[in-house]
């Protein structure tokens, strides 16, 4: 009897397939890569953490203040939003919460309206005339206030350190910020800023490292002397 031969399965086995077809199968699988990956949600990019500079401050310790102002603040920057948080977390335990704080517009370029700190919000708001441009005034909800001289963030080191000590002397002067800031120009014609650093000075000035309150003896007088 006379067989007729079947269809033969010998070319569906597995590498059977031309060249053609497996550049068209190739093509395929890289375009639903594509389309899949075009879908799926694309991770944040990282940013590492900013750390806050610390607030540099030197501040009347004993008794009742004698002069205009109760010390002196010195931020790094006029942007309140990120300076006065680290300011508030050195003062509350100092002088019970903050609860408000007053600026002359001048010298400030935005003035948030609410500031969070650590577990609360402090309300800002300005004054002009009322408050001097250099003053930062301080409330702590049935506490008392205080008024700080600010001093410009681009004002150098020694300049600095001389605003700090004669805004925080427990006998005066009796002067307004502005007129405290004045003095001291008018007293060094050159400034801090227009001469060299020396060597430890960007360290102990600049990088805002240490916030350790240190007490700074003035004869029997002390001043609180933080972040510096």
């Amino acid at each position: 009897m006379d067989t007729t031969e079947g269809p033969s399965h010998t070319g569906f086995h597995a590498g059977s397939f031309s060249a053609r077809d497996e550049t068209r199968v190739a093509v395929q699988a890289a375009r639903r890569r594509v389309r899949m990956s075009a879908t799926l949600p694309q991770p944040l990019p990282h940013h590492e953490p900013v750390a806050t500079p610390a607030a540099r401050l030197a501040l009347k310790s004993d008794g009742p203040s004698r002069g205009l102002l109760d010390g002196a603040w010195w931020p790094h920057s006029r942007d309140l939003l990120s300076e006065l948080p680290a300011l508030i977390d050195v003062l509350d335990p100092l002088w019970g919460r903050i609860t408000r704080i007053a600026v002359n517009p001048k010298y400030w370029p935005v003035i948030p309206h609410d500031i969070p700190v650590d577990g609360h919000v402090v309300k800002v708001g300005w004054f002009t005339p009322e408050i001097d441009p250099h003053k930062l005034l301080l409330l702590s909800y049935g506490t008392g206030r205080w008024d700080l001289l600010v001093i410009p963030p681009e004002t150098g080191a020694a300049s600095a350190e001389r605003l700090m000590a004669a805004a925080s002397d427990y006998n005066g002067p009796p002067l307004t910020a502005s007129a405290l800031i004045a003095a001291d120009e008018a007293r060094h014609a050159v400034s801090a800023a227009d001469r060299p650093l020396e060597a430890d000075e960007p360290a102990r000035y600049e990088s805002g490292a240490s916030s350790t309150a240190v007490p700074a003896q003035t004869g029997r007088i002390s001043r609180l002397i933080i972040g510096m």
